[in-house]
């Protein structure tokens, strides 16, 4: 499918990376194994994701060591970033000790910038403290070989005039790339491309952003810190994550493929993955949005079945889904029809239908879905 018409494109394509099996770390009672990790990491790849985000380490025996050592496994620890929690130097040393165990290449520092944040994790809201933390914390790492990712917590409700300075420090302590975490969801679209566009103004950044969904506009915010010079976006699948989630991976790839027709992306293995994460998470199929849930290509109407083309942003296929007929109240010949369509069960469609319309009344109204239209037309068969 063509991108949608615009006057203007990506400026330049951005670099995914997932923090699912690091971001669900902090959502209530979501706990990922490492056979979980393995295959989340395993199919993000082949999606095209760049950078699996795994676990966290804070100092040494850290609890997320075999989802990180499952994740080496899979994908290999060059397409893998690990966050290191930084509180001062001590601390930040013994969590380094601990990545250098795991094989961690990519380290991910939290780093909270905003006052309140500061303020409850650092001990002290002071900027200058901020300053000299983040440049001892990463000059450590880039004298282990780490590459460094260093984030804003809570940077999209950082004033610019803290905000700016500190990430043109990190980049002068040798970091290479700073994440801004709109840890707090409060700006829209057009907010977002102003905050971005004051980073990516400093002389050798490279930025990325990672938005919480709480205000339903983490895709929407995404595409906007692109739009003003970000390079990288941050997503989970299924937007899974604490505070509303984060912005969702299918929802992100497949607005890149419609708005800016980005190619680059596997969308075949969305829906699967989508499954895997949601099921490991324990989740289940509850209701999400997107083109991956199992309703997202279901519908009732005969038209929907015939003419999908004229209802569908991209096709199901395009991304592993299927299109699928769930029908309540609604059955009609039409819909029969294609439930038994390119299947060797024949029937008497206009006999069938008020046959099966009766039946459904009687037992409650189930959902009727393909499969289920195509067994009740053996028992009519037979009956």
């Amino acid at each position: 499918m063509a991108a949608a018409e615009s006057d203007e494109k990506t400026p330049e394509p951005p670099r995914i990376s997932d923090a699912t099996l690091r971001d669900s770390a902090h959502m209530a009672g979501v706990e990922f194994g490492p056979e979980d990790a393995a295959v989340i990491s395993d199919l993000l790849v082949k999606t095209g994701v760049e950078l699996v985000e795994v676990g966290m380490v804070a100092g040494p025996d850290s609890k997320d060591a075999d989802l990180v050592l499952a994740t080496h496994e899979a994908v290999g620890p060059e397409r893998s970033m690990t966050l290191v929690v930084v509180r001062d130097r001590r601390q930040v040393a013994t969590a380094l000790d601990e990545a250098e165990r795991l094989g961690v290449r990519h380290i991910m520092y939290s780093i909270p910038t905003s006052e309140q944040h500061a303020k409850l994790k650092l001990g002290s809201p002071s900027a200058k403290f901020l300053h000299t933390l983040a440049r001892s914390a990463i000059s450590q790492a880039k004298e282990r070989g780490f590459h460094v990712t260093f984030s804003g917590e809570d940077g999209a409700r950082t004033p610019r005039e803290r905000l700016v300075p500190y990430v043109t420090a990190g980049f002068e302590a040798g970091a290479d790339r700073f994440r801004l975490a709109e840890t707090v969801a409060r700006l829209s679209p057009w907010q977002m491309e102003e905050v971005i566009a004051g980073l990516t103004e400093i002389d050798g950044s490279e930025i990325e952003i990672h938005s919480h969904n709480m205000l339903g506009m983490a895709v929407a915010n995404s595409l906007a810190a692109v739009r003003a010079g970000a390079r990288w976006i941050s997503a989970t699948v299924g937007g899974i994550g604490e505070r509303g989630g984060n912005a969702p991976l299918a929802e992100l790839l497949t607005s890149l493929r419609v708005i800016h027709g980005d190619t680059r992306f596997d969308l075949t293995h969305l829906t699967e993955l989508s499954r895997v994460a949601l099921k490991g998470a324990g989740l289940g199929e509850a209701f999400q949005p997107g083109p991956t849930t199992p309703h997202a290509f279901a519908y009732e109407l005969p038209g929907q079945l015939s003419h999908p083309e004229a209802y569908e942003t991209l096709p199901a296929e395009s991304v592993g889904n299927t299109r699928e007929l769930q029908v309540r109240t609604r059955l009609t010949p039409a819909l029969v029809t294609w439930a038994l369509a390119d299947s060797e069960i024949s029937v008497d469609v206009e006999a069938f239908t008020p046959w099966l319309i009766e039946r459904q009344e009687h037992g409650g109204r189930p959902l009727l879905d393909r499969d289920a239209i195509r067994k009740a037309a053996i028992d009519f068969r037979a009956a």
